[in-house]
Formats: structure tokens, C-alpha cells, sequence
């Protein structure tokens, strides 16, 4: 039997809320599911590096930081056919690339550190009729018109671990990167449900040519206007890999 301070860990009641929520993948989203979901987003606000029993790190050297070892590390915490719980950690100065999450939905909280993250959602028009006449600089050769996405590009914010989740749907602030900003950064991810290649949820990773981010107007509080951009599926980025690491806080059990 899990002793008494895991079960009553803060963890452990969010792996069961994600459970209740996203049973089934929560294909419909029922005023039951919301309802979850709500309950979720709470709990997952409440979560500190602490809860996990993460000790914060700090900037690293600019040698030990892009010459050892993986950009990003994973701590995984648990799994199910519904959904995937655990933390990525990133070095100064790295990033998770633009990619997407087919069909799936997502949360992501802050443990320490700070992120910068850029949003997009994909729009329902085909390449052929959407691009018409649009040149991109160097010129597309024929093979790659085919794996533009027209796109939204919704929001670019940055999250500490003060700010409430980062939320992700299907079709909402589906396609985004993750920055770390000004030193080492950590948080926690609930992906629902998990990547599976096999049942049509691979990750794919995306470049944007037409300019967006560097060009939209910002507001007060460092978001930008709704731009549309192009983004073009890509191979993932050699200088993006991730590694694995222990996780070093309350077991779950489901």
C-alpha cells in the first residue's frame, strides 16, 4: 500500500483529477467535462517545485549549458491510455520547438524559472487556395507546398511560476514553442492523451515563413495582436533533443 503522505499528495490528487477528466479522451466536450476540466486547472495552479520536490537550478555556464548533455530533460511521472504527466526541464538559453499536439489536449504550469510561449492554431484552408499568389523568401520548391499550414498566430506570453496554466485544446493554442527566458526553467506538463504514432498522434515540428511574431504590433501586457502567418512542416531540429532524468517527488499511483 502507497503510505499515507503520498496518497494525500498534491500530485496525487492531480493525476486523479486528469484521470476523471480526460477518461475515455473526453471526446465530447460535455458541460461534465468542463466541469473536470476546471477542477484541474485548479489543482494544477496550486502545484510548486516544492510539491515535487524539485530543487530550482540555476544558470548554468555557456559551456556546461550547450556542451553537456541534451538541451531539455524529461522527469516522467505517470501514464495512462488517457493521459501523460511529468516535467520538462530546460537549459538557459534553449527552447522546445514550434510543434503540435494532434487531437489532444494539454496544461502546463510553471515551476520556476520563466517561459516564453508562442501560440498558433491552424485554419481550415488548403495550401493550393490559401497561398494563391504568396512568395516566400528563399522561393518553395513544389514538393514543400504541400506541407504549408495556414495559421493563427494567437498569443505570445511569458509565464512564470506565479501565472496560472498554459491551456491547450485540439483546435485552440494547439501548435506552440516554449522558450526559457533569462535562466533555467521547469515546468509541468498534462498531455491528454498521450503522443501514439500508432493511433495518429505524432509530434511534428513546424518553421514559420510568413512573418508574424518579430512583426505584429505588441499590447501593455506582451501579447500580440492575432496575426496570420504560414507555417511549414519541418524534421525535427537537430540542436532539439531530449533527454530523461529521475523524478524525484511523490509517487503516484492509478
Amino acid at each position: 500500500m502507497m503510505p499515507r503522505d503520498n496518497m494525500s499528495s498534491l500530485v496525487q490528487r492531480l493525476a486523479r483529477q486528469a484521470l476523471a477528466t480526460f477518461r475515455g479522451h473526453a471526446a465530447a466536450e460535455t458541460k461534465a467535462f468542463l466541469e473536470n476540466q476546471s477542477r484541474l486547472r485548479g489543482l494544477l495552479a496550486q502545484v510548486k517545485a516544492a510539491d515535487l520536490k524539485i530543487v530550482p537550478r540555476y544558470a548554468e555556464s555557456s559551456v556546461t549549458s550547450h556542451s553537456l548533455g541534451p538541451p531539455v530533460t524529461y522527469m516522467h511521472i505517470c501514464e495512462t491510455d488517457d493521459f501523460s504527466m511529468g516535467v520538462f526541464l530546460l537549459k538557459h538559453g534553449t527552447s522546445i520547438p514550434l510543434h503540435d499536439h494532434p487531437g489532444m489536449y494539454g496544461m502546463l504550469k510553471v515551476l520556476y524559472g520563466k517561459v516564453r510561449i508562442s501560440c498558433f492554431d491552424r485554419l481550415d484552408t488548403s495550401p493550393e487556395s490559401a497561398s494563391g499568389g504568396q512568395q516566400f523568401s528563399p522561393p518553395l520548391l513544389p514538393f514543400q507546398k504541400s506541407s504549408l499550414k495556414a495559421s493563427l498566430l494567437r498569443s505570445v506570453g511569458e509565464y512564470t511560476e506565479e501565472s496560472p496554466p498554459c491551456v491547450l485544446s485540439p483546435h485552440r493554442d494547439n501548435i506552440h514553442q516554449i522558450e526559457a527566458v533569462d535562466g533555467p526553467t521547469a515546468f509541468l506538463d498534462i498531455l491528454a492523451p498521450p503522443y501514439d504514432p500508432d493511433d495518429g498522434r505524432d509530434c511534428h515540428y513546424y518553421k514559420v515563413l510568413q512573418p508574424g511574431s518579430e512583426g505584429a504590433d505588441k499590447s501593455a501586457e506582451g501579447q500580440v495582436e492575432q496575426t496570420h502567418v504560414w507555417l511549414m512542416e519541418i524534421p525535427q531540429p537537430s540542436e532539439f533533443w531530449c533527454g530523461g532524468e529521475p523524478y524525484p517527488g511523490p509517487k503516484v499511483s492509478l
